[in-house]
Parts: structure tokens; sequence; C-alpha cells
């Protein structure tokens, strides 16, 4: 999966089609990532000695890896993404405009 925590990507498919977040958590074994302000439902919440009166909460939850791309902010487009070697390091690029990309939390 070339998509990782703390990147920045755009929603290509669906009912959030266009919008712009980052990853909050990646899900590899599943091909899924949470998007911050993507695909958010109400969940209810039983009470806890944490939440003694419950209620309902809005919740991201997980969008399948291929409904997402990578967004290049410098060429202000969503790009797809390669990998080359640079000084023995493995790295990811965008193919759109040629450049590494940054961020990303292993």
């Amino acid at each position: 999966m070339k998509i990782k925590k703390g990147d920045k990507v755009k929603v290509i498919t669906g009912h959030y089609k266009g919008t712009i977040g980052e990853v909050i958590e990646a899900l590899p074994k599943e091909d899924k990532v949470v998007v911050e302000g993507v695909n958010i439902v109400k969940k209810a919440l039983k009470p806890s000695q944490v939440n003694p009166d419950g209620g309902i909460i809005d919740k991201e939850m997980p969008i399948h890896v291929s409904n997402v791309m990578l967004y290049d902010s410098k060429a202000k487009s969503a790009s797809r993404v390669g990998y080359r070697m640079e000084k023995n390091q493995k790295v990811r690029y965008y193919k759109k405009s040629g450049t590494t990309v940054k961020g990303g939390k292993k």
C-alpha cells in the first residue's frame, strides 16, 4: 500500500469526491484508510465510567485505498505514486511532478 499515516490525500470517488484530508490511520491488511473529515457516521455510545451519559458521536470510518490518491500541494492536484532509489534509500515520489513525497509516518 503506497499511502501511509500522515499523508495528504484527495478522495477521487464517492460521496466525498474532491475532499482533501490527512490520513489518520492506515489499515494495510484491509486495504483501507481513515481520512480526516471523510466518511463520517453517527455512532451511539453506551454509558461508561469515562462517559457516564453515553450519547451519539461523529466518527470517521475507513474507506478503500483505491478511492483516494496522494495530493501534491506544489502541483495542487492528485497524483499517482512511484518508488525510486535516492542515496541508497527507497523513496516515494509524485509521478506528475517528479518531486519526493514528504510526510507519512511508518
